[in-house]
């Protein structure tokens, strides 16, 4: 006898999409019941309801500002990111990304990184990583690495920066492994250098942006997948302005900037797509 098959009424549904929509900018498509169920039914069990339609039932009866509606966007917010993930992008930020930055960044010496949609922050600790390998000089410039997301749970673990084995085993060097973890218990815990080069905080990426210095270095990849047209166009014209005049972004492979905005310019590194702001003179000027 097959047990019956959970299911989520479809104004349930249409009330979890609306959320995701109204707090994260997240498009939660029709056909996609099953996942709001698969990922929303330990946080009902938590809460001791019988089903997500009764959590939905919860939800509508709070703010949708409240605690629980934080869990719940966390839950089905995906959070996928791997150390040193897809390669190449990595290995053009250290021969042509960086040096550049450094010859142009001499007179002031800092430097400014964002890695915008980091989860759990393997993103910006390879980001520290390769420059403690690569361009240790670094080090003695006003650096900052940021990495922020929607999500407090995640971030929460960025900053423990405890990870397991499969977490370690997908995209970090296993030289990089020996030189920069130590064991803990069952997960690997990034050494302490590591973790002091690299900020966390909380940020939604279409709510009001905090005062931020202008970043030489922005990594927001596959963020803007989740986003219809008009919230794109308006995530890349604050974006426009947050970048340096001789700044790069760097979009998730199936990103793109075409069609969307006109503000920026595609830059091909090796096999990786950087965009840069438009500049009326692209090699002249000073830096900041």
């Amino acid at each position: 006898m097959s047990l019956p098959v959970a299911t989520l009424p479809a104004d349930d549904f249409s009330y979890l999409s609306r959320l995701m929509h109204e707090r994260a900018a997240i498009v939660l498509e029709p056909g996609k019941e099953y996942l709001a169920l698969s990922r929303l039914d330990s946080l009902a069990r938590e809460r001791g309801v019988g089903s997500v339609a009764a959590l939905v039932d919860v939800l509508r009866g709070e703010e949708t500002d409240s605690p629980l509606h934080d869990q719940v966007i966390d839950a089905l917010t995906t959070n996928e990111t791997t150390f040193f993930r897809d390669f190449n992008p990595f290995e053009s930020l250290r021969s042509d990304v960086f040096p550049e930055l450094i010859e142009r960044k001499q007179r002031t010496r800092t430097l400014a990184i964002w890695s915008a949609g980091c989860s759990s922050g393997q993103e910006p600790y390879s980001i520290a990583m390769a420059i403690r390998e690569h361009f240790p000089e670094l080090l003695t410039w006003q650096l900052t690495i940021l990495g922020t997301d929607i999500s407090a749970v995640v971030l929460d673990r960025a900053r423990r920066g405890r990870y397991g084995q499969l977490e370690v085993n997908r995209g970090l060097p296993a030289h990089l492994l020996v030189r920069h973890f130590t064991r803990a218990g069952m997960e690997w815990e990034i050494e302490e250098p590591i973790r002091r080069m690299v900020r966390f905080q909380r940020q939604n990426l279409v709510d009001v942006w905090p005062v931020m210095p202008p970043f030489d270095l922005v990594f927001m990849r596959n963020v803007m997948i989740y986003f219809d047209v008009e919230t794109k166009r308006e995530v890349l014209g604050r974006m426009h302005g947050q970048l340096g005049p001789h700044g790069f972004l760097l979009l998730g492979a199936a990103e793109t900037t075409f069609n969307i905005s006109d503000r920026y310019d595609r830059h091909l590194v090796g096999r990786t797509a950087w965009y840069r702001p438009q500049r009326n003179d692209p090699l002249g000027g000073a830096d900041r």
